[in-house]
């Protein structure tokens, strides 16, 4: 049995070792995505900026399974959604997008978004996030709702208005459509988008059983700065990154 150490946040000797890191901590996350039922058919996508060149991204092949990517599979896209590097084709949605969102916001390396049951559910509600929960107060006050719906996004027009409201948040929830989510780190924007999806079940069941007591104003805040930030984002997706590595060693491939 391999050593088992405290987590530390990663230090990089060059570009291609943490581009590795990268890529494995995506292929790692799609496989996350898959174990929850986040994926629905060829819909969803999570993005990484390449840490040498960053106005390219890496991007799971459009329609291979979360479930089979590995990280030798992601394919490198530039900002005119050409691929560069990799031998499957390009999600439109996923460019029309993440591109936008990567170039509105040059603190975000990473981005996630899949058809996930609950974010659709809650999506239909018009309505951001209530800080009904501890893990819910991770968004509160720091995410937007995008309140509009024109059919499957393929124009970038249509990404530049999402990346707008989306804003300075970590994450942004589209009307009929599912949620968004962004970090500095693969891992935080995955671990967002997993607990967020997590908050709206939360909700919905809450307010299908009930009707819930949110958590005050200042007590809300405060929990956000205790549970929202980057760092315990990042935190939160390693014990997930440590279990699915050791489930599907395959995905460092």
């Amino acid at each position: 049995m391999s050593e088992r150490r405290p987590h530390r946040f990663p230090r990089f000797s060059s570009p291609d070792e943490e581009r590795v890191h990268l890529k494995q901590r995506m292929a790692a996350a799609f496989r996350l995505f898959d174990k929850f039922g986040f994926d629905e058919g060829v819909a969803g996508h999570l993005t990484g900026r390449d840490p040498e060149h960053p106005d390219l991204f890496w991007v799971n092949p459009f329609g291979l399974s979360f479930g089979l990517i590995r990280a030798s599979d992601l394919v490198l896209v530039d900002r005119e959604g050409n691929v560069v590097e990799g031998d499957w084709p390009v999600n439109r949605a996923a460019f029309a997008i993440h591109s936008q969102v990567h170039a509105a916001r040059p603190d975000v390396n990473a981005a996630a978004h899949t058809h996930s049951i609950h974010g659709r559910a809650f999506s239909t509600l018009r309505r951001p996030l209530a800080p009904l929960t501890q893990d819910a107060c991770a968004f509160y006050e720091d995410h937007a709702l995008f309140d509009d719906y024109t059919g499957v996004v393929l124009d970038v027009e249509e990404g530049k208005r999402i990346a707008h409201a989306l804003g300075s948040h970590k994450a942004v929830i589209l009307r009929n459509h599912g949620l968004l989510t962004v970090g500095r780190t693969v891992d935080e924007a995955a671990w967002w988008f997993i607990t967020m999806e997590r908050s709206c079940q939360v909700q919905l069941a809450a307010e299908a059983a009930g009707t819930p007591v949110a958590i005050d104003h200042d007590v809300a805040e405060l929990t956000r700065s205790q549970v929202g930030t980057p760092q315990a984002g990042w935190l939160n997706f390693q014990p997930l990154y440590d279990k699915i590595v050791a489930e599907q060693p395959d995905l460092l491939d």
